[in-house]
């Protein structure tokens, strides 16, 4: 009898265990299923129980670290360099504002941008813009990027340009340039094109950047520090050196910061700022190549990207500017070189800015690549020929152009306030109110109102912008700025 009831218990047991591993078993199929379900939100489509690659032949394995790192680098350019200068021409309430007004709409045109390729599975600039407008769509993105990526291309070798003969004149000791071929900016950036640019851009991935990426930021923090340290080593007026001292570097410059300012140099400091904030090119290729993609993952790497170059801008901005005041020039670095062009922290610095500007090539490169690729070869295989070819082409035709246009600020003014206001308001509202079917969102919808309204808004700017600067030219101001 005693033995019977303990074989009872044994099969009781046994029964309540197994329905306890049913249950944790379908539990965990359940939460599978369920992660499985968000990583494929924007690819709805399926075929014989396998996803359907609909832009890529290789599953994305780049973390979420080195997106941003790729995200951030992409943001982060030469524009810096540009920043004090257009705090000087608003004032230290002003430009915050602006800033921060150009930052959150920065972030919620990527939230347009992802809802649409959400909505029809397509994580490609150019193919949006084909479903929502149709193939004058597809054309007019692919444009818009290639004449933005390569505006910015063109202002990042500017920086070479410029700054690399007066890091080598510093190292060999020299106060006046002696003429020689290594003292020339020209040779030096094709020099730099064919030696660092060119092999990083003929990486078959963008995710493969996120190292250099990283190392880009690392050396445009070290600025921002060296930038916050020489505001308190530069005494005010400035004593430069007698030979290298600007005609408008002084010791009878006023040392006042200005709260609000408002000239006709001020037409430039939004474009400078839309440009400053523009990773809208990069934002669909490194979604594609992102590990466990998301558009709640992928919005998230936005936002900490687009926070992170926020305070850098904004450190760098104030600090710059109360270091020179009225002083500031278009490009900071050379306003450092005019006080002291031997000093060893702005050698470094000079290293450090040229370092990371150069790593940033690549990457934003490969958004003009793709789209040339999505416009001329749609329905081709990837092929090492084309590859290669298409990155040659580019590097050889910006460089033609940071050779023959003199001043960086004409391609900071034209290109910000063209292909800013289009890549940041009018083509993300665009293809939001064109792709997004009205069973979802209504014509008449909040979401789409907003959308209408964001990209009325990127027309208006873009004419003002426009105006100004075309006004400005009219006028005959200095638009030099002391930089180039």
């Amino acid at each position: 009898m005693g033995e019977r009831m303990r074989r009872r218990n044994i099969y009781s047991e046994s029964q309540e265990n197994s329905g306890l591993y049913e249950f944790l078993i379908c539990n965990a199929l359940t939460q599978e299923m369920d992660e499985r379900a968000q990583q494929e939100e924007f690819l709805p489509h399926k075929s014989n129980g396998k996803k359907i690659s609909q832009f890529t032949d290789f599953e994305g394995k780049t973390s979420f670290g080195m997106s941003v790192f790729n995200l951030s680098n992409a943001i982060m350019g030469s524009g810096i360099l540009g920043l004090s200068y257009a705090l000087s021409n608003t004032g230290i309430i002003l430009f915050p504002i602006l800033l921060t007004c150009i930052a959150v709409l920065s972030s919620y045109s990527i939230h347009l941008l992802l809802r649409s390729a959400g909505v029809v599975g397509i994580r490609a600039y150019e193919q949006l813009g084909k479903r929502a407008l149709g193939h004058t769509g597809k054309i007019l993105a692919a444009v818009v990027i290639t004449m933005h990526n390569i505006g910015a291309m063109s202002s990042y070798l500017f920086i070479v340009k410029y700054e690399l003969p007066l890091v080598i004149q510093a190292f060999l000791g020299l106060q006046h340039s002696t003429g020689e071929w290594f003292l020339n900016g020209n040779y030096l950036i094709i020099i730099v094109s064919i030696c660092i640019i060119l092999p990083l851009a003929l990486m078959r991935q963008l995710g493969y950047l996120g190292y250099t990426s990283g190392f880009s930021l690392t050396c445009m923090v070290f600025f921002l520090i060296s930038v916050i340290y020489k505001k308190f080593n530069i005494p005010c007026p400035l004593q430069g050196f007698s030979n290298y001292t600007a005609v408008n570097i002084s010791i009878d410059v006023e040392c006042e910061a200005k709260y609000f300012t408002i000239n006709q140099q001020t037409a430039y400091t939004v474009p400078i700022l839309a440009f400053a904030f523009v990773c809208h090119p990069e934002v669909l290729p490194i979604y594609t190549e992102l590990h466990n993609p998301t558009k709640r993952r992928m919005q998230a790497i936005a936002n900490v990207s687009i926070l992170g170059m926020f305070v850098m801008y904004l450190l760098t901005a104030i600090f710059g500017y109360l270091t020179f005041f009225a002083n500031t020039e278009a490009e900071l670095l050379h306003t450092y070189s005019k006080v002291d062009p031997l000093d060893t922290l702005i050698l470094c610095v000079r290293l450090a800015v040229l370092v990371a500007v150069t790593l940033t090539v690549p990457v934003v490169l490969f958004p003009i690549r793709r789209a040339l690729l999505q416009l001329l070869f749609p329905e081709k295989p990837f092929h090492w020929a084309r590859h290669i070819f298409i990155a040659v082409c580019l590097l050889f035709f910006v460089n033609l152009l940071v050779i023959f246009v003199p001043n960086i600020r004409d391609i900071f003014g034209i290109i910000g306030a063209t292909s800013a206001p289009s890549l940041i308001f009018i083509l993300p509202g665009l293809f939001y109110i064109r792709i997004v079917p009205k069973d979802q969102e209504p014509t008449f919808s909040r979401p789409k109102i907003q959308a209408a309204c964001f990209t009325a808004l990127g027309f208006i700017f873009m004419s003002m912008s426009l105006t100004f600067i075309a006004l400005d030219w009219i006028n005959g101001e200095n638009r030099s700025g002391g930089g180039h």
